[in-house]
Parts: structure tokens; C-alpha cells; sequence
């Protein structure tokens, strides 16, 4: 079949809740992959950073493989040989001390909720049915009816109500509108460290600690979630540890596979954690023998192979690189590790979506946020070369305007 073929059959058969670049992939290596006319790419959008390891990592293929052979799935119904060893490997690498596995990312999202909710009234004793948690203006935390009622984004929340109460919005990297938004019936505060979907927004030097402070202050649950800018992504295995601070509750997943599997993480205490009890939480897949089979092996090669340090080296290297372009168009470059942002002046014609269409061509793929804005994510495995292999296509993409 050809690519114009797949591309019609997929838009006759598919619901269109997406809208990706016309270019059909079927093979992927590191940082590259190909289409079906034999095309190669540079991949810098990394699956949301779901392959930060870069795609079909050998040593995680492998592990994937090794385990299909032996067990694949239990449900939770018995215990298998791999969770208490990734709960191990999980918890000393990040400093943890319980792990609940789930699938998804808006599952990990989910469950923080219910945990959260389930604290405030049996330890903080909020009253029945009013516990509240804050969250940020521009947030992206998943797709499920519960999470998209608390997104500003109301393409996103258009007619899919009604939506679940016990929810709060206030602006993003605004301590004092935390503090200022907190009641007896607040329970969490549940924020991205660098807001990946509203376009890789960071906040300002000092944020994340503040919150930390104020969350302990107010004995309420610091809940991040980290599932795009976690392990690895922004040049520290967690984002938190640019401040130096540990949220009650951490979301990991998507680079937790490698790209292999659905793999995410809760990672909290037992304060928080331990008040689930048998049978009010779960999931058939979660914690399953294959996918702690993968995650440990993904988990392995990111230290190993020092990807977390690449990850600052290259994204240095390639911010300051995308700052000597000189295009009038460009308003803002933006970034932390490799999670960068190329920020277009409103009214650029064709907006971000023309650049992105027009790198494809040039051998590199990207994607667009809220119209305006280009990120770039490539896998951690990236070498200086092929930064300067998208720097120069970047920079002539952007000539024309």
C-alpha cells in the first residue's frame, strides 16, 4: 500500500481527534526513523517524550523480548517476579518510598486524585465530599472527563460536560496565588514543573520551592507531575531536583517504557499511599511482569548510558544554538535540557504548523502547540552533530519569514 493510500484509508476509518503531519512512519533507530518511501527523519518530538532513550533501544528491546518468553500478565490477583525488583530499582534511584504502577499517564493522574481526596478525609479530616485541589491555568495533565474538567483549554472541554467538581485554577509560577487560593478544604496542589502543552512554560527560579514551603505550611499534598519532564527530559533525572525539593506526590510514565510499553508510576509514602486498602484501586495491566520488565531496563540505560547528563549537556548546546538565529518573526526561545520552545510573534503567517510542515520536508519532524509555538524534544541519545544537523534546518525553515 501506498503512503497516499494508508494516509486515506486511516482518515476514513479513524476518528479524527487527531491532526498529525502527513507522513507515515514504520521504522525508527535512536534518534532517527523512516517512512514508507524510505525517507529518513530526525524525530524531535520523541513521542512526548515517550523514547527519551531513543527508539527500539536494543538493550530494552531485549528485555521486552526475554520477558514475553517467560510471563507477560497476572493481574495483580497474584504477585509476579519483577514488581517488588522495580519497586527496589524505582525507589532508590529516585528517592521514593512507595510505588504504585499504573499504565497511562492520566490513569497515574487519576489515582493521584483519588489518593489525594481519600488523605484529606481520613487524615486531614476535611469534611465529606468537600476536599479541593488546586491546579494551574494552561495545565495538561491528560484526557480523562475528570481531568479535562479542570483544563482551561476549552477545545478540550467542549461539550463533554458536565464535569466533576473539587477543583480550583489559579495562575502557573504564582506562589502567592497558591497561597491566596488555599482553604480548610484544600487538600493538594498538583502542578507541572515546566508546562510542556502550553509550550514549554517555565516558571520563575525559586517557584517550586516556594510551593514546597507553602504545601508544608498548610499540610496540603505537593503533588508534580512529571510524566513529560521526568527522567531525564530536562537534564536532571526529575525536574524537582533543579530546586532541590520532593513533592508528596510524583507522576512518572511515558519515558518509563522507553516507548515500548504503557508504563507510569506514582511515586509518594505511606502517609499517602497507605490509605488504599484491598480492592479500592487498580488496574489489570498495572505493575504486570512485562512492563516491569521493560521499565527496569529503560530505567537501566538512562543512568548507564548517561543520558541524563547528555540530555543538559546537548540541550545547552542547542538553545544556545537556536539564540543565534536571527529571524524577526522569532519572539521567544525557551527551554531546560531538551524540552525548548521556539516561540513565533502572533500573526506569523501559517503560524507554527507552517514550520513544522515545512521541516518534515527538510528531514525533521516537530510539533505545534497553541498555534504559536514549535517544540523541540528530540531523544536523549542526541549527539552535537545531529543538534547542528536541526539547528541548520530550523534556521532555514525560519528564513522566510
Amino acid at each position: 500500500m501506498k503512503t497516499n493510500e494508508m494516509i486515506d484509508l486511516e482518515d476514513k476509518l479513524g476518528a479524527h481527534n487527531y491532526k498529525p503531519l502527513d507522513v507515515v512512519l514504520c521504522k525508527g533507530e535512536g534518534i532517527w526513523v523512516w517512512d514508507m518511501d524510505g525517507n529518513k527523519y530526525m524525530d524531535c518530538l520523541s513521542a512526548y517524550s515517550a523514547v527519551n532513550q531513543g527508539h527500539c533501544h536494543p538493550k530494552i528491546k531485549k528485555a521486552m523480548m526475554d520477558q514475553a518468553d517467560k510471563l507477560t500478565l497476572t493481574s495483580r490477583a497474584f504477585r509476579n517476579d519483577q514488581l517488588a525488583l522495580l519497586y527496589d530499582e524505582l525507589c532508590k534511584l529516585t528517592d521514593s518510598h512507595k510505588v504504585l504502577p499504573m499504565n497511562s499517564g492520566a490513569e497515574a493522574v487519576e489515582t493521584v486524585i483519588k489518593c489525594a481526596r481519600k488523605w484529606g478525609y481520613e487524615k486531614k479530616k476535611v469534611e465529606q465530599d468537600k476536599a479541593e485541589i488546586i491546579v494551574c491555568e494552561n495545565n495538561f495533565h491528560g484526557r480523562t472527563l475528570a481531568i479535562i474538567g479542570f483544563s482551561s483549554d476549552e477545545n478540550a472541554r467542549e461539550n463533554f460536560g458536565p464535569f466533576i467538581s473539587g477543583f480550583k485554577q489559579i495562575p502557573f509560577g504564582d506562589a502567592d496565588a497558591l497561597i491566596n487560593a488555599i482553604t480548610p478544604n484544600t487538600v493538594a496542589f498538583m502542578v507541572e514543573p515546566i508546562q510542556g502543552e502550553a509550550g514549554v512554560i517555565i516558571p520563575p527560579q525559586g517557584y517550586l520551592k516556594k510551593v514546597r514551603q507553602v504545601c508544608t505550611q498548610h499540610n496540603i499534598l505537593f503533588i508534580l507531575d512529571e510524566i513529560q519532564t521526568g527522567l531525564g527530559r530536562t537534564g536532571k533525572l526529575l525536574a524537582e531536583e533543579h530546586e532541590g525539593v520532593q513533592a508528596d506526590l510524583t507522576l512518572i510514565g511515558k519515558a518509563l517504557s522507553g516507548g515500548f510499553y504503557p508504563v507510569s508510576a506514582v511515586l509518594s509514602n505511606e502517609a499517602v499511599l497507605g490509605v488504599l486498602k484491598p480492592g479500592q484501586h487498580g488496574s489489570t495491566f498495572g505493575g504486570n511482569p512485562l512492563a516491569c520488565a521493560v521499565a527496569r531496563q529503560a530505567l537501566k540505560v538512562l543512568v548507564q548510558e548517561n543520558m541524563v547528563e547528555n540530555a543538559k549537556t546537548m540541550g545547552d548546546y542547542f538553545i544556545e544554538k537556536l539564540k543565534q538565529i536571527d529571524c524577526p518573526a522569532v519572539k521567544e526561545i525557551r527551554g531546560r535540557g531538551l524540552m525548548i520552545a521556539v516561540e513565533l510573534k502572533s500573526g506569523t503567517p501559517g503560524g507554527a504548523r507552517a514550520i513544522c510542515e515545512k521541516l518534515m520536508h527538510m528531514g525533521l519532524l516537530c510539533k505545534e502547540t497553541h498555534v504559536n509555538t514549535i517544540r523541540f524534544a528530540p531523544p536523549l541519545v542526541i549527539k552535537k552533530e545531529e543538534v547542528d544537523f536541526a539547528v541548520e534546518r530550523i534556521k532555514l525553515a525560519l528564513s522566510d519569514l
